[in-house]
This record gives structure tokens, sequence and C-alpha cells, in this order.
């Protein structure tokens, strides 16, 4: 899709992260897609982000008007704060001790659907061959901590993007299965989210599910690794996806992409996504290949009476793990019309 600063000036974004915070400055010369400079800083390591702004900036001579960060967390009247981290971010504080007339900060996956627009070729995996209708409505879904979903619509003649808090709807299970899963989820939670399911705190769930339920047996060297791990999700992940996959691992992960795939067919028709529907977080580059099974879109398509809508819909993965700092650049390019 490619994009280009419009106006002649250097401008700074930043992906800001309880574990690292990422910056990087781009200028007219580049446009929005390359950064001219980056560098990526350990968050716990400074008070606040200032500091490492006033760093960042002092290792370069290059001059930045505008500034925008996303923030791994809830922005309100702009203000935000990091799981995490003890910093407390306030866009007037930040542009006064930068010295900056312009700065936004906007929450992680208000981030990466700005990036949308400016995405390229390269940094996508189509899951299927629809092209996009031009200017139409576009979907994110991004599974990771937890389940993001945004939405971008044309408006005067750019697309902006729009916050939205989809995860938390209402889990709608769309087989016998899923059901008893859903049965299980409200006696654990007393209320089940596509969060609950379809996230990195969801996958832990289901796991947990199929074993107690008895499903499927669960295997006593998974088992040992999950004891041992601080975060069990990347141990299911990676067993799902081994060349001997872990049978309990593997349907887990199974689920898991069937009801990825119902949501993202869900906000689909929500917005009437002619414009795609785009997976973004961390998850979906690391299960690509459960992604392009014939399962994933055919579960997508399945809406009824509107599955036709549903095969003009394009679908595809974001494979830039920095599409969150490429969507600050883009809200900072611009300014207050953002």
């Amino acid at each position: 899709m490619g994009g280009r600063i419009g106006e002649a000036m250097n401008i700074l974004a930043g992906d800001v992260g309880g574990t690292k915070t990422i910056l990087a400055i781009f200028s007219p010369a580049h446009g929005l897609h390359d950064p001219v400079v980056e560098a990526t800083f350990p968050s716990a390591d400074y008070p606040n982000l200032e500091s490492i702004v006033k760093q960042f900036l002092a290792s370069t001579s290059l001059k930045v008007e505008r500034a925008a960060f996303g923030v791994a967390g809830p922005v309100l009247d702009g203000t935000a704060r990091i799981t995490n981290l003890p910093w407390e971010m306030d866009e007037a504080k930040l542009g006064a001790a930068l010295g900056l007339p312009y700065v936004k900060l906007i929450n992680d996956l208000e981030a990466i659907a700005n990036a949308v627009p400016i995405l390229e070729a390269g940094d996508l995996a189509p899951l299927n061959d629809v092209q996009p209708t031009p200017r139409g409505a576009i979907g994110v879904i991004a599974p990771g901590t937890g389940l993001g979903e945004a939405f971008l619509l044309w408006v005067n003649g750019r697309y902006y993007a729009f916050p939205s808090e989809g995860g938390h709807n209402d889990f709608a299970p769309s087989n016998e299965l899923e059901s008893e899963l859903l049965r299980y989820l409200q006696r654990k939670f007393g209320r089940a989210s596509y969060e609950r399911v379809c996230s990195g705190i969801g996958i832990p769930n289901i796991y947990q599910f199929l074993r107690d339920c008895a499903y499927i047996q669960e295997s006593p060297r998974v088992a040992e690794q999950l004891a041992a791990a601080k975060d069990p999700t990347p141990v299911i992940v990676a067993n799902a996806l081994a060349e001997t996959p872990d049978p309990l691992c593997a349907r887990v992960m199974d689920i898991f992409a069937s009801v990825l795939a119902a949501e993202a067919g869900n906000l689909a028709l929500t917005v009437i996504a002619t414009g795609g529907i785009y997976l973004g977080g961390g998850i979906p580059p690391r299960i690509l290949p459960l992604l392009q099974r014939a399962s994933f879109m055919n579960t997508f398509r399945h809406k009824g009476r509107l599955s036709g809508l549903m095969e003009r819909i394009p679908v595809r993965v974001i494979m830039n793990a920095k599409a969150g700092l490429l969507g600050a650049a883009r809200v900072a390019a611009a300014g207050a019309g953002s």
C-alpha cells in the first residue's frame, strides 16, 4: 500500500511496552514504511518514557516536530499507564518535556490498525486471493496477550482507525465441543468472552478444558514443561507446531484457530469489511501454517445467508512485527487530523 509523509518534517514514533520500547524517526525522503534511525530500549531500566526519548534524540542529529506512541494499555483523555510498569504518561507533559508541539498517545491495537493503510505486500500473508475494495471498511483483529479489535473507515480522503472492545463480546460456540467449552468457562469465570478463548490468556483455558474434561490425556512431558514455564501459552503453541505434534496441544490450537476464524468473520460482518480483515498481534504469524489450512477460511465464510458476502472479503495476516511502530508514525504524520 505504501505511504509517504506529506509535510517536510521528521517525526518520532514509538511502540511502548512493559518489556521494551522501540523508538524510530521517519523522514519525508524515506516515507512512513522505513525509519531513518531506530533503537530498542529495556523499558524497566528507565523511570519514564521521557528519559528514553531524550536519550534516543540525543544520539542523533535529527530533529523531530511531531511524535506519537502506541502504548500497551488504555489511553483516556491523553493519559495512559502500562501494565507491569510504574510509568504514567500524559500527552501534554510529554510535549512540554520534549519541546514538541504535537504528541499523541494511542492504544497499541489502534496503532496496528493505523499501520494497515501503509503496509506493503511483503508485510502480509494472504489467506485468500480476494482483492480489497478501494475505500472499503477494514477490520483488524489481533490475538496477543488479550484479544484486540479495531476498524478503519474511509473519511474525507483517508482511512481513520477506530478502537473497539469487540474482543470482550460474548463467546458464541459453533459446535457441540465449543458449547461444552462455553459452559466450562462460565463455571470458571461467570461469563465467557472471546478473549477467554482466542488470546494468549485464552489458550491455557482451552488446554485445561480438554485436559480436565478428559477429552485428551495430558502428556507427562508437556505437563513437566508447563510446570516449569512462567507463561504456558508458548509451551502449548510450540508443542502444537512441533514436527511430531502433541495431540492435546494440537487440538487446543485447532479450537483456537476455529474460534479466531469465526470471530474474524463476525468482525467482517459488523463493519462489512470489503477493504479486508487483517489478523495482527503476536500469535497469528507464529501459527501461520494453521491459518493457511482450508478449515480456517471455511469457518470464516460460514455465515449462513451471508456466506456469499464473506466470499468477497480479503483476509491477510500481518507478518511485520513492527506494524505498531509504523501505525504510530502514520498518526504522527497526520498530526491533529489523525
